[in-house]
């Protein structure tokens, strides 16, 4: 049998076999853990000085670039990674989760990156300040790398998404990781990271991968570095109290088991679509992944007056689900990932009856379906009812980590906020409702204690990615029992792996360590238009100032009846008078447009397009009779690899515009995106 292997500062390291890892689905060994131990301190070293060299030789622009690629070439080998998820006990569906997922959360984190990250290792996190009357003092905020080493600590359920959706936002912020899957799945982790590998993509030191325990991991770590945990409340509790990352208050990220719930609202009835989405959602999670998910529905609240005819849908659906050897025909629900988690899942169950019945599971004739499925690590679906939620303890209190979940009757809104306030923090909730009234009644309510809600219906059901899938753009995570963390959320979690500091001084300071520019900070003037310039040329700073224009009464008529505005502050003398403005103003858009007119260079050159307006503010009126100018300044540069449908190729520029009046009063103040073409 093989031996799994860690790679370990840049090695392969392991070839005596220890423990034999079974295969979900049929007992027999798929590999061993390896028994030589690994040299932690030298792991945690070569992450310093190689992985943080290598990745902040990049910036965060081409870190996403090859986060895009390496999705890529994994999307390319999924299929071998198929052929091992099998024996986790996976359906082709269940790994489709754990392995598109995976590369997918790549490709969105790319995209993220490109879109939302500077070309260089500052990222600048406005707005700037004005700390002084007359700008000469100024602070803001930035994010910069930590230059320590990221440790990610994985549960079994996962083994491919796990590490990539913590992965992805580690490479991006420059953060080198050690990533430990749970040892009962680490062979399907330990193929994914062979195939990262070959890939010849990532800067070395980027990423290793430890088989077996974590040793003195947790000792050598210091206050720049970072962990994650996905795993037990418990382990969560006890990895978090860890005395070096306490004393050195490392930050720490966990993402614990939750006692997830889906509500019925009253408004629902057995005759409507929503019933039977309801319990589609219900019997979908139950049996998704054979429920080895965090996100998995525990608790089906239902009004009382529908307890009985949900669960016999629920009966219904969840009879039709074969379970068994994925490679049977028909079989939807595939084996929990190993003889431990049978038993831990089944003693659960047991302890859930002490407080419940069994509405669906302990009964003849649900045997696992196919061939081979005698030593597999199979049970049926088990639906059970508690007769009375409002107490404390058990399906409140005790998660089977599988197909199990538990009914709960409730009377009024008030006590189904109660009966899901009873699971002490949860990662999701699905609210399934008809009438808006009742979601924004519940829905402020479940948010204190959830990290996610899902409101369903028939319309939202037509597209739902589902109440367990967590999506890169979102935050995915909960308080209290779920772990207080919080994974995801788009560019949030690239965040949470940069530091966070504060700077103040003057303006062409700012400037400088931001690399954007500050209003009041030194600018860069020449005898050429900054449209004129290619992208590869323009500074940051370059301005221009532009000659004057004096806006007349017929400027404003013109526009108004070229815009069909004819608001009456524009048009109404007597109207206008009453108002804190006392006369007639110009439209803002057509200040907008003049100030365009000023600056913009008419005749052909490297600006491609204008496709975009940020923080467009008309602080002071114009009125007939001022006179308006503006300056014009290169912001940001963002080097995103883009080029034009011909292949030529393009970066982003954005510009500051402020428009001034005679007495230089800022009257509008905006950003500009352009493309702008690079001269090679």
């Amino acid at each position: 049998m093989s031996v799994l292997q860690s790679y370990i500062a840049g090695k392969w390291l392991g070839e005596t076999p220890a423990k034999a890892l079974p295969s979900a689905i049929n007992g027999d060994t798929v590999a061993h853990t390896h028994e030589e131990t690994i040299d932690f301190a030298q792991a945690v070293d070569y992450a310093r000085s190689t992985g943080v060299k290598s990745l902040l030789a990049l910036d965060f622009q081409q870190r996403a670039a090859i986060l895009k690629e390496l999705a890529i070439y994994i999307q390319g080998r999924k299929e071998e990674l198929y052929a091992t998820s099998y024996h986790t006990g996976c359906t082709k569906a269940d790994s489709w989760i754990d392995i598109d997922g995976g590369f997918g959360t790549l490709f969105a984190y790319a995209s993220t990156g490109r879109k939302e990250l500077p070309s260089g290792n500052v990222a600048h996190e406005g707005p700037v300040t004005q700390l002084g009357k007359d700008n000469h003092f100024n602070g803001t905020h930035i994010l910069v790398p930590r230059r320590g080493v990221s440790v990610h600590i994985n549960a079994f359920n996962f083994p491919i998404w796990g590490m990539l959706e913590k992965f992805a936002p580690a490479f991006l912020a420059g953060m080198p990781c050690i990533f430990k899957p749970a040892t009962a799945t680490s062979y399907l982790t330990e193929a994914a990271v062979r195939v990262m590998n070959d890939s010849g993509l990532l800067p070395e030191g980027a990423l290793q991968l430890i088989i077996g325990g974590t040793g003195d991991l947790l000792d050598r770590l210091e206050e720049q570095d970072f962990v994650t945990f996905t795993g037990s409340a418990s382990t969560a509790l006890k990895l978090k109290s860890h005395p070096n990352i306490m004393a050195r208050s490392i930050p720490f990220n966990a993402e614990a088991d939750s006692l997830n719930s889906a509500i019925m609202a009253p408004d629902v009835t057995p005759e409507d679509d929503e019933f039977d989405i309801f319990a589609k959602e219900v019997a979908k999670e139950m049996t998704a992944k054979a429920g080895q998910k965090c996100t998995a529905i525990r608790r089906v609240l239902v009004p009382a007056e529908h307890l009985d005819a949900l669960a016999e849908r629920l009966k219904q659906r969840l009879s039709k689900i074969a379970f068994g050897n994925p490679a049977a025909d028909g079989v939807r629900m595939g084996a929990l990932a190993s003889h431990d988690q049978l038993r831990d899942v089944t003693a659960a169950i047991d302890r859930l009856l002490e407080t419940s019945e069994c509405a669906y599971g302990r009964t003849e004739g649900l045997r696992p379906t196919g061939e081979g499925v005698e030593n597999g690590a199979f049970i049926a679906p088990h639906l059970l009812v508690s007769r009375n939620p409002l107490n404390d303890g058990g399906a409140h209190d005790i998660e089977a980590f599988g197909p199990v979940a538990t009914l709960m009757p409730y009377n009024g809104i008030d006590e189904a906020l109660t009966i899901a306030a009873k699971g002490k923090g949860s990662l999701v909730t699905t609210l399934t409702t008809k009438d808006p009234a009742i979601a924004a009644e519940m829905i402020p309510v479940l948010a204190a204690q959830h990290g996610r809600l899902q409101i369903l219906n028939a319309e939202a059901s037509k597209e739902s990615t589902g109440h367990g899938s967590p999506l890169p753009m979102l935050k995915h995570g909960g308080p209290g029992r779920a772990g207080g963390g919080e994974e995801l959320g788009g560019i949030r979690s690239v965040h949470h792996y940069l530091q966070r500091t504060a700077i103040q001084g003057s303006p062409t300071m700012v400037a400088a360590v931001t690399r954007e520019y500050v209003r009041g900070a030194t600018v860069i003037e020449n005898d050429i238009h900054p449209f004129r310039r290619h992208f590869d040329d323009l500074q940051v700073g370059e301005s221009l100032l532009t000659h004057r224009r004096t806006v007349t009464e017929a400027d404003i008529v013109n526009f108004g009846c070229l815009s069909g505005d004819h608001f009456y502050m524009h048009f109404d003398a007597i109207a206008a008078k009453e108002t804190q403005f006392g006369q007639r103003i110009a439209h803002g858009y057509f200040v907008l447009s003049a100030a365009a007119g000023l600056f913009v260079y008419a005749g052909e050159g490297p600006v491609l397009a204008n496709y975009g307006i940020d923080t467009l503010r008309f602080i002071n009126p114009v009125v007939a009779g001022d006179t308006i100018r503006a300056r014009l300044t290169c912001k940001r540069k963002i080097d995103q690899g883009r080029t034009s449908p011909e292949g030529h190729p393009q970066g982003v520029v954005m510009w500051d515009v402020a428009v001034t009046n005679q007495n230089g009063e800022l009257v509008a103040s905006y950003d500009i995106l352009t493309l702008v073409a690079k001269r090679q």
